[in-house]
């Protein structure tokens, strides 16, 4: 029952993640942190497709996870499978969306960040997640005695940097918004589970 539970957690965080980057991201060149920002960056640059981008990006890191933390490893190849291929799901949905539902692009990047962020942190609250930088980030903090939410902070600032000056200002500027909503979505998600631990 528990892994049943587990498995509809992922199917909804990624929808969440899925319906965030096509219909609040993408249509204005709005970045996310992680891995999917680094996709959207491609996809913004070639129109290469997002969620196939996402399993390229993906693919070194988790061979690492595979290679020396298999839990890890496990833990978030599901998910990032899911979300990448309902990413890939929803993109044609994208017009007819937006054909009802048009938002200003810094209500885009907040509420797309807000659903990227809760979708993540449903996912982590079921101790599961669609891997990407943030196993880099657990990686990087074996070797630098650097805080982890530092770590993961400061990946996204140089992604979304990269992506500013690749891009435009305004992709660096909205994309702030969204790792800042993203980041109070995943923490409010994850918060109870927080406090759990600390008392354990």
């Amino acid at each position: 029952m528990q892994s049943l539970l587990r498995y509809a957690i992922i199917l909804i965080g990624s929808l969440l993640i899925a319906a965030a980057t096509n219909f609040f991201l993408v249509p204005y060149k709005i970045l996310d942190g992680g891995i999917i920002g680094i996709a959207l960056i491609i996809n913004y640059l070639s129109d290469a497709k997002i969620g196939i981008a996402v399993l390229l990006c993906s693919f070194p890191i988790f061979l690492l996870a595979w290679l020396k933390e298999r839990d890890i490893f496990f833990n978030s190849v599901l998910g990032l499978l899911t979300s990448s291929f309902l990413i890939e799901l929803l993109g044609p949905f994208q017009y007819h969306f937006l054909y009802y539902f048009e938002f200003g692009s810094i209500s885009s990047a907040i509420i797309g960040g807000f659903l990227m962020g809760t979708g993540l942190g449903l996912m982590l609250r079921f101790k599961a997640s669609t891997g990407g930088t943030d196993l880099l980030a657990q990686y990087i903090k074996r070797y630098l005695p650097l805080n982890l939410g530092l770590i993961i902070f400061l990946t996204d600032f140089i992604i979304i940097g990269a992506g500013g000056l690749l891009i435009s200002k305004e992709t660096f500027f909205h994309s702030i918004l969204t790792i800042i909503a993203g980041g109070v979505a995943t923490g409010l998600c994850t918060l109870e589970t927080e406090e759990k631990w600390k008392k354990i």
